[in-house]
């Protein structure tokens, strides 16, 4: 689609050039004319007092699905490696499973190279079919026969919604899924939930740097899917006594150009993956200088947890960017969270605010973090952590 002007409606009024956000329209012989800056706000079409500006479809352009109830289900995508399931796909099976109540339909995992072994834990956790798929060519990931599989799958099942974890997997195919069958991807999704009048899914993510949290919509086209961070939902409650149906899928047709001869593991700096910390302790730029993480690193040793950082820390150079939390770091969920000298900016809080317990130490009282704390110290913190250390310290001990 694009936006035009008629031109033997256009009265040459120029209110349309003042309405543009973009500057993208212009008087070219009288006429009011839509340059390539368009970005398809619609300001202009609202404001015409002569009708003139108005959509064409161009060819090419994907067509309007015409029977949105083709579609049903919502499915999450199981991404496993080395023969494990990754913990994301748990937390997308509890938030699938809310999705799918909301919609009275059913959830489905999609395990591609898995084998039978791994459809019992899918299925504990939530899931009431798993659709799976043994083909020896999917055993290691690859972006050609997973795309082709996941294209398949979807076509012949037609889903509603299909959720997949933002990971270097989810991340490498899913676009390639999203644009093959012309519908909407919303990457790093922090919420997801049912619009109860349409029963369109609403998309939460930051935006803007963060600064703003955007609702997305894909109205017209399915399935609609999103892809979620690893630590932003919940999972379901584990329930042995639950049955479900296993789809044996047999797919001969995948094929691929390349072939993955190995896969070397990167190590990292973390002792502890701070994605599967309990405890995490972070500092911020209120920490003032390197010195200061290595307070924060004795912490974490006592509470058996790992160091996180916001990002101002870590462009300071004071801790590497493997420590870091947020939008631009990792995401995380531990039962305790430490935030020491971090005021609380969005795109921190987007990273950490699904904490268990959240407690603050900031020197200023009016700390945005203080309003996402469970508990705060209003304090410095070069002060208040070596009494924690201290005390600590001494209950080891006794």
């Amino acid at each position: 689609m694009r936006i035009v002007v008629i031109s033997d409606k256009c009265v040459s009024c120029g209110v349309c050039v003042d309405s543009c956000p973009f500057s993208a329209i212009e008087m070219r012989d009288e006429k009011a004319f839509i340059t390539e800056g368009c970005q398809f706000c619609r300001a202009c079409m609202s404001v015409c007092p002569a009708g003139a500006i108005v959509e064409k479809a161009e060819e090419g352009d994907a067509k309007t699905v015409a029977d949105l109830s083709a579609y049903s289900g919502v499915w999450v995508f199981a991404e496993q490696r080395e023969g494990k399931i990754s913990g994301v796909s748990y937390e997308l099976l509890g938030a699938g499973r809310r999705l799918a109540n909301d919609r009275g339909t059913y959830l489905a995992a999609v395990l591609l190279g898995g084998t039978v072994e791994h459809t019992d834990d899918l299925i504990k956790w939530g899931a009431e079919k798993v659709y799976l798929c043994s083909d020896p060519i999917l055993e290691k990931f690859n972006d050609e026969p997973y795309s082709q599989a996941m294209i398949s799958l979807i076509q012949q099942y037609k889903p509603e919604i299909v959720l997949a974890g933002a990971t270097p997997i989810g991340r490498s195919f899913i676009p390639r899924v999203a644009a093959s069958l012309r519908t909407g991807l919303t990457a790093d999704c922090t919420s997801l939930e049912i619009d109860k009048e349409s029963g369109n899914l609403l998309q939460v993510r930051p935006a803007f740097g963060g600064n703003i949290m955007a609702t997305i919509l894909c109205p017209n086209h399915r399935p609609q899917i999103a892809t979620v961070r690893p630590r932003v939902m919940k999972r379901d409650e584990y329930d042995e006594s639950r049955k479900g149906e296993i789809i044996n899928v047999d797919l001969p047709s995948l094929t691929t150009r390349t072939k993955v001869l190995d896969t070397v593991k990167e190590v990292s700096e973390c002792m502890l993956n701070l994605q599967e910390a309990e405890v995490i302790v972070a500092g911020g730029r209120g920490m003032a200088d390197p010195k200061g993480f290595k307070m924060l690193e004795e912490l974490a040793e006592l509470l058996g947890g790992a160091v996180g950082a916001s990002r101002a820390a870590v462009d300071e150079g004071w801790v590497s960017y493997s420590h870091q939390v947020g939008q631009t770091g990792k995401t995380v969920c531990p039962k305790i969270y430490i935030a020491c000298g971090i005021s609380g900016a969005v795109q921190h809080m987007v990273g950490m605010q699904s904490s268990d317990m959240i407690i603050a130490i900031n020197k200023n009282p009016e700390a945005p973090i203080f309003s996402a704390a469970t508990y705060y110290i209003v304090g410095d913190v070069n002060e208040i952590v070596p009494m924690m250390i201290k005390q600590l310290k001494e209950a080891s001990q006794s």
